[in-house]
């Protein structure tokens, strides 16, 4: 079975993304939208300019960082910002996305054209906070699609009964199968300190008990600061002692982007130390073409040497294949993604292969214990 560990679905973002309040999710698109790593252009001409022009680079990522300056999504995948009577543009999604949704329907066309059986949507507030269109998502396709469920990072603390109840609800009422925490979001709200605290122990407490696997997302697509990095590497390794019996997955894999040279990926040994490669409960994603796409053309040569260097000190059973889809289309199509690690990564044997593109995430979802409860 081949099984996308990391795909999207999302309502038209030039609504309301599942919020109460518009301007605020739109506050959290524009975030994401602004320090994303895709580059920025002058309408006008299309040449590449540098994102200050429209985001504050020495504020990091919060929303005081952000300039005012039309930002809006404009269609065919763009996102569109106007300083100074001048139009700029960024591509993050494909053109392909012309009405700036991603439906479940036109996942599982992707994913049938691809050869992929089962995707896993993943969670981020500036495509979707509502668990219900991601749980309706699944509902409408539930042989092909399993999803993720969300609560305000920012909220726990202080929301912490409504936050439990938001989660229980998402897994054992909507039917969603792990939670998405981004630790991002966190910053964005001025929230300093670790997020494995004593106030945010309650919540942990909650996930813990409901027997779901966790995905925890690092910011793997920016280029972080390094130490904020190894701390969140420290943080995700503190958790899972606190939590032995808890699944994790570490989605995107490791900053890939930071650690890129010309002709391979080079992850700091620090990484390594740091991170809980050496706890049995994690596995890590590798989404090499939605993050090196781009720089990389497939087939991706550069990635082979730093996924058998994975598998030498982790093990192929705790490596997992996505792709991010739609995003992924910027760069690679969805075979590619797939056909960059099935046909090109000659060091792998059948057996390691099929565990990477599928057999683990089977096993971490529970899919082979389907049917015999």
């Amino acid at each position: 079975m081949i099984y996308d560990g990391h795909s999207y679905t999302f309502p038209d973002q030039r609504g309301n993304g599942g919020w109460t309040d518009r301007d605020a999710f739109h506050r959290h698109l524009e975030v994401a939208m602004a320090g994303h790593h895709q580059p920025l252009w002058r309408a006008s001409d299309r040449s590449e300019v540098d994102n200050s022009v429209i985001y504050d680079l020495s504020k990091g990522s919060n929303f005081d960082a952000l300039k005012d300056a039309g930002f809006r999504p404009a269609g065919y995948g763009r996102f569109e910002w106007t300083v100074d009577g001048e139009d700029y543009v960024k591509q993050v999604l494909p053109p392909s996305v012309v009405d700036m949704a991603f439906s479940a329907e036109g996942l599982v066309a992707e994913m049938d054209y691809a050869g992929v059986d089962v995707s896993l949507i993943h969670r981020t507030p500036y495509l979707v906070t509502d668990n219900d269109f991601v749980a309706d998502c699944v509902k409408r396709f539930p042989d092909r699609l399993q999803g993720l469920a969300y609560v305000e990072e920012w909220l726990v603390q202080s929301e912490m009964d409504a936050s439990i109840r938001k989660l229980d609800r998402a897994i054992n009422e909507l039917g969603l199968h792990g939670i998405q925490w981004l630790p991002v979001n966190l910053r964005i709200y001025g929230q300093a300190g670790p997020w494995d605290s004593d106030g945010f122990l309650p919540f942990w407490d909650a996930v813990a008990s409901l027997n779901i696997p966790v995905f925890f997302s690092l910011g793997s697509t920016a280029r972080p600061n390094v130490e904020a990095y190894l701390e969140g590497l420290r943080t995700i390794r503190r958790w899972m002692e606190r939590y032995p019996d808890v699944t994790v997955v570490m989605t995107h894999g490791f900053a890939w982007r930071t650690f890129m040279k010309p002709g391979r990926i080079e992850v700091s040994e620090e990484v390594f130390e740091n991170a809980p490669i050496d706890n049995p409960n994690l596995s890590l994603q590798l989404l090499f073409a939605v993050l090196c796409g781009g720089q990389y053309d497939y087939p991706m040569p550069q990635m082979r040497s730093t996924l058998e260097d994975l598998v030498g000190r982790m093990g192929a059973d705790r490596l997992i294949w996505g792709t991010d889809m739609p995003f992924l289309m910027r760069h690679y199509t969805y075979r590619q993604s797939l056909d960059s690690i099935r046909l090109y990564c000659d060091f792998l044997s059948d057996t390691e292969k099929d565990q990477i593109l599928g057999d683990n995430m089977v096993r971490l979802m529970g899919l082979d214990r389907a049917g015999q409860d």
